[in-house]
């Protein structure tokens, strides 16, 4: 059976790697181009700010927060446009 977990190399301010499921690296590469910058610039900005010890960790965390707030947006967007019912 094929792993889901893909290795990307990158070199931040020193050459890394990173083991991510490839759903999410894919993620990270929509996140950036939907910013208008690299996904070294944004891997660069996560690894800056993370809180973890892991950086694979942090990244997988920072998209699923991106989708989850991405998605409460959308939900609010939704919830002032219903009509409530009297």
């Amino acid at each position: 059976m094929k792993s889901l977990v893909v290795k990307h190399s990158v070199n931040l301010d020193h050459r890394t790697s990173i083991s991510l499921e490839e759903v999410f690296w894919t993620a990270l590469k929509d996140i950036a181009h939907e910013r208008g910058e690299t996904v070294k610039h944004l891997i660069t900005s996560i690894d800056t700010n993370r809180q973890s010890a892991n950086l694979s960790s942090a990244l997988r965390v920072f998209v699923l927060r991106h989708y989850m707030d991405q998605f409460a947006r959308q939900r609010e967007i939704f919830e002032q446009r219903e009509i409530p019912v009297q």
